[in-house]
């Protein structure tokens, strides 16, 4: 049975877990429940070998307007020591916690309407964002006087260049889904009611047509390398990598499933691990 929860829907379909944020009359603001069923609808879903893609969404018309400011708002380790001991994790920060980029199930962000704050540092975690092209973007930060978070300092300007931000961490102004694609920031922007219908055709194809041991190897070197010193060492490692995964039967699979013109069948789970001598 289907684990229930107050402020998030979840849906499984034919190996796509979608999860929608679902506090709409607050426009999905975040709070420290939505915060915890989050985390444990990602881990539930990671840890499940049947689901290949993960797509966060949010109800009504905004995707997420930032963190919850009803009941006040604490920043600091202590703030979450309660809900950390829920969690059963020890790590100060969520985005510590969930790490989505260490995950074996790629997560694709269906950003459908506005994203203030959190809401917009949230799905820069995530591997690929689509966006809803009239949507309102802000890393908003510096306007209410504190600093970006969730390692978008460390992520942006990899995305977009240093001057470009720059511009809109240190401002905190606000700006489109459709300059948010023109950057590189997102991957497509659409009308926003083709935001999650795409986002879910892309989740689809993949759950679909490739490995998981595939996917879930090469989303590791993807950021392992974006922190590689030096290009030979990171090709070193892709190219143990590239030998380890063909050896596994899914390679032979993909290539019979290719000739024989018929839909593959996978069986390799993505959590499979390469030996330790690999590194």
């Amino acid at each position: 049975m289907a684990a229930e929860y107050d402020t998030i829907l979840v849906e499984v379909d034919r190996g796509v877990t979608t999860i929608t944020l679902n506090r709409p009359e607050q426009r999905n603001a975040i709070n420290l429940t939505m915060e915890k069923e989050l985390y444990a609808a990602m881990q539930a879903a990671e840890g499940d070998d049947t689901v290949r893609v993960i797509v966060v969404t949010g109800a009504g018309s905004a995707f997420c307007s930032g963190v919850d400011l009803s009941g006040g708002a604490a920043f600091g380790p202590d703030a979450h020591a309660e809900h950390d001991r829920e969690l059963g994790v020890t790590s100060d920060t969520l985005w510590e916690r969930i790490a989505y980029w260490r995950m074996k199930t790629p997560v694709i962000g269906a950003i459908n309407g506005h994203a203030i704050g959190v809401g917009m540092t949230l799905p820069m975690l995530f591997d690929i964002r689509y966006v809803a092209e009239d949507a309102k973007l802000s890393f908003v930060f510096t306007r209410r006087g504190i600093i970006p978070e969730a390692n978008s300092t460390w992520l942006v300007p990899r995305l977009v260049g240093l001057s470009r931000s720059l511009d809109v961490l240190l401002s905190g102004r606000t700006f489109t889904g459709r300059e948010a694609a023109e950057w590189g920031l997102c991957s497509r922007a659409l009308p926003a009611d083709e935001v999650l219908p795409a986002a879910l055709e892309l989740a689809h194809d993949i759950a679909e047509n490739t490995a998981p041991l595939s996917v879930a190897v090469t989303k590791q070197l993807v950021y392992e390398s974006m922190g590689a010193a030096e290009r030979p060492d990171a090709i070193a490692r892709e190219t143990k990598l590239t030998w380890w995964v063909g050896e596994q039967p899914d390679a032979l699979e993909g290539v019979m499933a290719w000739f024989e013109k018929r839909a593959p069948n996978w069986t390799v789970s993505k959590h499979l691990e390469p030996p330790a001598d690999l590194g």
